[in-house]
């Protein structure tokens, strides 16, 4: 393994310390949000693709005592972070390195075999490479760049293994929006989104959305998450959540 120029940070108020690259992709709000807004159980199986060096899932894990936690990523280097990760704070996940766009028979033989699986949260890349300049530096490239085929490949990958009526929970661009739901419409339903905006004067630029495998239930959009006010001070809801005192609606079952 090669030695990586690493920082230690501090998440989720401080009960979350996680190793991460100094350069390259660096963890924020992004999984914070996403592991807020995933429902789980004790009990549950649950699988964070391209886990990095583990922020999303580890975070549940953290709110979710009791979870069968396992995160896949494709990079040895974040890989073996996110392993140094869960065992500093005391947290039980299996790590793989996997690409989320492998074979089934593949996911198989790493023990993610279809239908096996009760929850997948993901934060895929998807920056656009033809409207956004390319990072030189790969692990961030990798982390933020999305080919064509990336979403329906990463969603297909969840839809695989998940157990009918299993839950996938992804953050996206807002302004991908129609790609997210066409690329649903192929297996999942009962589709809640939660749009959030980081001004309250300018549109969305995430979303996030609950998917159940085989799920019927119409359309919910929630209220708008405001990430600051109209004065630019932050939401202290917002703040308790990434502090690690709550959730978010979509992680209500």
């Amino acid at each position: 393994m090669i030695e990586v120029d690493v920082t230690e940070d501090a998440f989720l108020g401080g009960s979350l310390r996680l190793l991460q690259l100094r350069s390259g992709h660096r963890a924020g709000h992004d999984a914070m949000m996403l592991a807020a807004a995933t429902a789980a159980r004790a009990g549950d199986r649950v699988v964070d693709f391209g886990a990095g060096v583990g922020p999303a899932g580890l975070a549940l894990a953290r709110r979710v005592s009791g979870i069968d936690l396992v995160l896949v990523e494709i990079d040895a280097d974040l890989a073996d972070l996110a392993r140094r990760n869960a065992a500093s704070n005391g947290l039980a996940a299996d790590v793989m390195v996997l690409d989320i766009e492998a074979s089934a028979d593949a996911f198989a033989a790493a023990g993610l075999a279809a239908d096996s699986v009760d929850v997948v949260l993901m934060n895929p890349p998807f920056n656009d490479s033809g409207r956004h300049r390319v990072s030189p530096d790969r692990a961030r490239g990798i982390a933020h760049v999305a080919t064509a085929t990336t979403l329906a490949n990463w969603v297909h990958a969840a839809r695989r293994i998940l157990k009918s009526r299993g839950v996938l929970t992804l953050i996206w661009r807002a302004d991908g929006i129609a790609d997210v739901l066409t690329t649903l419409n192929h297996g999942f339903g009962s589709l809640e989104i939660l749009p959030v905006h980081g001004d309250v004067k300018r549109p969305a630029n995430r979303i996030l959305i609950r998917a159940a495998k085989d799920g019927r239930a119409p359309t919910q959009i929630h209220p708008a998450l405001m990430l600051n006010d109209e004065s630019g001070v932050p939401n202290k809801w917002v703040q308790e959540i990434l502090a690690g005192k709550g959730s978010l609606p979509l992680a209500n079952r």
